[in-house]
């Protein structure tokens, strides 16, 4: 068996030291069209990475899709079902009202647990002896949509992460369908999740993104790209919470942005406005230097203003400074695109 070739990633963010650069990070950007014409780039676009999280809206779309009015789901509830969220309160509470709604019970979901995402979003630590269970999983929302499909499907529960389930084959069809990428080309992995999850070129990601962008109706899902993504750029609290990229850059987008994260270093946002979407990689999974590149990315299209980018400072870090508060040392942005002529 061949090995799969690496993708050809490019300097994105150094750090420096003393003037000195001491660590370069690397990824690739894509800027593209709901046609899927590629705008600008920089990197490997064309090498399949996986999606993660930034999957979340393709993977709701077969519900919103045919069954919102049946379940009642309102824009929050859309939004979080989309959500890598923080296991707030709210967070966890509308999840266990989503599950509610159908009769369906916390031990249904099969994601798993971890510590919510507030504490390290925030800096707070969690509470001495502190449980934690499914619905405070990040993608407990995701989760909860995937069990409401099955139930809309009358699919059996249990089983609902299997790639043979009625669930997941209608997922398989909408990401094909949104990347354009034919579904006997898309990779399968699994999430940290357990859902599966798929690898594609980042101009494929970027072109899903921005064709939720559009306002006329879909040939096969209407008008719920749109609304999925409205709801998001409307909500973003629900899609991520406290201290955490997507609600800092949808804030300052203004209603025009639509974002998300995903792990191990994917980003994509889109902008009602123009029609374009950005799907960004950092090869080392680091958030910072994402976070630093997808600014500048941001700044070399000309989508900033002050204000937004006094919105955005936040995701840019300041002055490296050692224990003693001697500053040694700042981040960069080392990405620069190539427009298509």
């Amino acid at each position: 068996m061949h090995p799969t070739p690496l993708p050809h990633h490019v300097p994105i963010a150094v750090s420096y030291r003393g003037g000195h650069p001491e660590n370069i990070h690397h990824g690739s950007v894509a800027v593209v069209d709901p046609h899927g014409r590629l705008l600008a780039s920089a990197g490997d676009v064309t090498s399949p990475l996986f999606t993660r999280s930034c999957l979340k809206p393709f993977q709701a779309l077969p519900l919103i899709a045919q069954w919102a009015e049946r379940y009642a789901l309102g824009e929050a509830d859309v939004a979080l079902l989309c959500a890598s969220h923080n296991g707030e309160p709210m967070h966890v509470e509308r999840v266990a009202a989503l599950l509610s709604r159908f009769g369906a019970a916390e031990s249904d979901l099969a994601c798993g647990t971890h510590t919510p995402y507030f504490f390290g979003a925030t800096g707070q630590p969690p509470a001495a002896g502190a449980r934690y269970t499914a619905v405070h999983h990040n993608c407990s929302g995701k989760h909860s949509g995937m069990l409401m499909l099955a139930h809309a499907l009358d699919a059996p529960l249990a089983g609902y992460l299997g790639v043979h389930h009625p669930v997941q084959q209608q997922i398989a069809q909408s990401v094909s369908h949104f990347s354009g990428m034919p579904a006997h080309k898309l990779i399968r992995g699994t999430d940290g999740c357990s859902a599966p999850n798929y690898a594609i070129p980042l101009e494929a990601l970027a072109r899903a993104f921005a064709r939720l962008t559009l306002t006329g109706q879909d040939p096969i899902y209407g008008d719920a790209p749109q609304r999925i993504a409205r709801a998001m750029s409307r909500h973003p609290e629900w899609v991520s919470g406290q201290g955490r990229n997507d609600l800092t850059l949808m804030k300052a987008g203004r209603g025009d942005w639509v974002s998300k994260v995903g792990a191990d270093g994917v980003q994509v946002l889109a902008s009602f406005s123009r029609g374009v979407a950005i799907a960004a990689k950092c090869s080392d999974v680091m958030l910072t230097p994402l976070m630093v590149a997808f600014v500048a990315v941001l700044e070399q299209l000309g989508w900033l203003d002050d204000e937004s980018r006094e919105a955005l400072s936040s995701l840019t870090p300041p002055p490296l400074k050692n224990s003693a508060g001697v500053q040694v040392g700042e981040m960069r942005p080392a990405v620069t695109l190539r427009f298509a002529s």
